[in-house]
C-alpha cells in the first residue's frame, strides 16, 4: 500500500546578506527560531532543515492545511530583518524543491 503524499509549503527567502560583519545571514537563524517556536503549539510542523536553492534560502513547513501553512510564510515575510521578496510554494513531499505552485505572501 502506497503512503499518501504530505502537503509541504516551501518558504522562499532571497539569499541576501543583511550583516556587514560576522555571519552575513543572521535572519536565517531568526527564522528557524521563529518557525520552531511557532511549531511548539502543534499548529504546524517544521518539515526539514532549511536549504539553499540557487539565490534563495528555503524553509519547509507541514502538518496543517494550506491556508495555515501559507499564513506561516506570511509571518516569516513580515519578521523584522527578513529580506523582501518572500513567497511560498505549495507542494507535497514527493515534489522537487522549487517546483510547487507559487503563492505570494505579505
Amino acid at each position: 500500500m502506497e503512503e499518501p503524499t504530505v502537503l509541504v509549503v516551501e518558504i522562499h527567502v532571497p539569499l541576501v546578506a543583511t550583516a556587514t560583519a560576522g555571519y552575513a545571514y543572521p535572519w536565517i537563524d531568526h527564522v528557524e527560531e521563529l518557525l520552531f517556536a511557532g511549531a511548539e503549539d502543534g499548529a504546524y510542523e517544521v518539515y526539514d532543515d532549511g536549504e539553499e536553492l540557487d539565490d534563495e534560502y528555503l524553509f519547509f513547513v507541514t502538518g496543517a492545511d494550506e491556508a495555515t501553512l501559507v499564513a506561516v510564510a506570511g509571518t516569516v515575510a513580515r519578521h523584522p530583518g527578513v529580506p523582501d521578496g518572500v513567497y511560498a510554494r505549495v507542494a507535497d513531499d514527493e515534489a522537487d524543491m522549487g517546483t510547487g505552485r507559487r503563492v505570494e505572501v505579505a
